[in-house]
C-alpha cells in the first residue's frame, strides 16, 4: 500500500522474513528484482547475494526426492534454499510467480488504495486510484481504515493489511471480495470492494521551471523506455531533465537498458556474469545526446535503477545528485521444479561500463545531496545548459 517502491517479489517468506507486496501501484517497503537477458530466457532476476549460493542442481534433486517420496517439493526446495545460504535465493508457488510476472508487466491485483501508518497506529488512506473499485466506492484521502474482513487494522504492520487487502492467503484473484471498516470524521462505516486487476503508472512527467522537465521513474515495468522516449520527444525544446530514480526498486532491466538507449547513442551499459561467463548490455543508437541531464538517487535506489545510474554517470552522460544508492547488483535465474513451483538462485554479478562493482557497494553520486534536491538539481542543469 505504502511506501517508496512501486513493486517487489511475491509475497513468500524468504530466510524467515515475510516479503512484501505489490499494492495500488505502490510498495510497502523492500525490494524488486531486475531482469537480464539470456539466450535461454527473456528475463533475468538481480539480488544481493554471494555468486554460486544455492545451486539449481541441489534444488532440483530435493524437489526430486521429495516428489519421489509423496511430499511437498517446494518445502524441499524451501529447506535446500534456505541451507544454500543464498539470502535472497527463494521459492514460489506457480501463482505467486505468475502474479510476480504481472507486476514486471505493469499489473497486479487490488482495490485501488494506497495507505500509510499514522504515529498513533492507525492506517490512512494516502490514495485512491482513479477508476478503481476504491475510487468506485467513494473512498478518499484522509479516510481512516479501521479493519479489513473483520480483522482491526489498528497496530498492525502496513505488510499485514496489505497482504489482508489482497486476499493473499487465500490466493485470491480479480473477482473476489473484500469488506472494509472505515472512518470518515464521525462517521464510521462497512465497504465491501470487488479485488480487480489494476496497471501501474510507472513513469510521471512535470515541469519543474522553465528550464527543467522532471521525468520520475517509479519502477522499470514493460514500457518504461517507450515511455521516457515519449516524454523526451514532447517536453519543451531547451528543457535539461531532471531523472528522479529515488525510491526505484528496480524492475526489468531490459527496460533500463531501453531508457539509457533514450539518452545515449549506442555504447555499454553494463557488463554482467551468469556463473562465470561474462556478458555485456549495449544501448541502442539514436538517443537524445543534447538535453543536460541530472539524475537523482537515495538509498531506495536499487538494481536495475542503480544498473542505469551507472551507465549515465560512467559514461559522463548525467551529474548524479542524492545519496549513496542500496548496492544491488547480483543477478538471479528462475529454475522451475517438478511440482509448477519456481526457484530463484543467484549465479553472478553485474558492473557499470567503468568496471565497478554495484552489489554491496552502490553508487555514490557526484554530489551529496538530502532536502532541497530539487533545487540542487535545477542549478546544476542551469548551469550545463550554460556551458553548452
Amino acid at each position: 500500500m505504502s511506501g517508496r517502491d512501486p513493486l517487489c517479489p511475491p509475497r513468500r517468506a524468504r530466510q524467515g522474513a515475510a516479503l512484501t507486496l505489490v499494492f495500488a501501484g505502490v510498495l510497502v517497503a523492500g525490494a524488486i528484482t531486475g531482469a537480464f537477458p539470456d539466450p535461454d530466457h527473456p528475463a533475468r532476476r538481480t539480488t544481493t547475494v554471494p555468486v554460486g549460493a544455492g545451486r539449481k542442481e541441489d534444488v532440483r534433486e530435493a524437489a526430486a526426492r521429495a516428489m519421489a517420496d509423496g511430499t511437498s517439493p517446494m518445502e524441499a526446495a524451501e529447506r535446500a534454499v534456505s541451507r544454500s545460504g543464498d539470502r535472497w535465493g527463494a521459492v514460489y508457488s506457480e501463482g505467486e510467480y505468475q502474479e510476480f510476472q504481472d507486476s514486471l508487466d505493469g499489473r497486479y491485483t487490488g482495490v485501488g488504495l494506497s495507505a500509510a501508518r499514522e504515529q498513533d497506529g492507525r492506517i490512512e488512506v494516502t490514495g485512491v486510484r482513479p477508476g478503481s473499485p476504491a475510487a468506485a466506492a467513494g473512498i478518499r484521502t484522509g479516510d481512516r481504515l479501521r479493519s479489513v474482513d473483520g480483522a482491526r487494522a489498528d497496530g498492525l504492520p502496513v505488510t499485514e493489511v496489505v497482504s489482508r487487502l489482497r486476499g493473499d492467503a487465500d490466493d485470491a484473484p480479480a473477482g473476489t471480495t473484500v469488506t472494509l471498516g472505515l472512518q470518515r470524521g464521525t462517521r464510521a462505516w462497512s465497504q465491501t470492494l470487488r479485488r480487480a486487476t489494476l496497471t501501474t503508472d510507472s513513469v510521471s512527467v512535470r515541469r519543474l521551471s522553465v528550464r527543467a522537465t522532471l521525468i520520475r521513474i517509479a519502477a522499470f515495468t514493460k514500457g518504461t523506455g517507450a515511455q521516457v522516449r515519449e516524454a523526451l520527444r514532447t517536453a519543451p525544446p531547451g528543457d535539461g531533465i531532471v531523472l528522479d530514480l529515488r525510491g526505484n526498486s528496480g524492475g526489468l532491466v531490459t527496460e533500463a537498458v531501453a531508457t539509457a538507449s533514450a539518452f545515449l547513442d549506442g555504447g555499454l551499459v553494463a557488463t554482467y556474469d551468469v556463473d562465470g561467463a561474462p556478458r555485456a548490455l549495449h544501448a541502442t543508437s539514436g538517443g537524445d545526446t543534447a538535453r543536460p541531464l541530472v539524475a537523482l538517487v537515495d538509498g531506495g535506489t536499487m538494481s536495475a535503477a542503480e544498473l542505469l545510474t551507472g551507465a549515465l554517470q560512467d559514461r559522463g552522460r548525467a551529474v548524479v545528485i542524492g545519496s549513496r544508492t542500496f548496492g544491488k547488483g547480483s543477478i538471479q535465474m528462475p529454475t522451475n521444479l517438478p511440482d509448477g513451483s519456481v526457484a530463484e538462485l543467484t549465479v553472478g554479478h553485474y558492473r557499470t561500463p567503468s568496471g565497478h562493482a554495484v552489489d554491496g557497494r552502490g553508487i555514490t553520486p557526484d554530489l551529496e545531496a538530502g532536502d532541497g534536491v530539487l533545487q540542487r538539481a535545477e542549478t546544476v542543469l542551469t548551469g550545463l545548459g550554460d556551458a553548452e
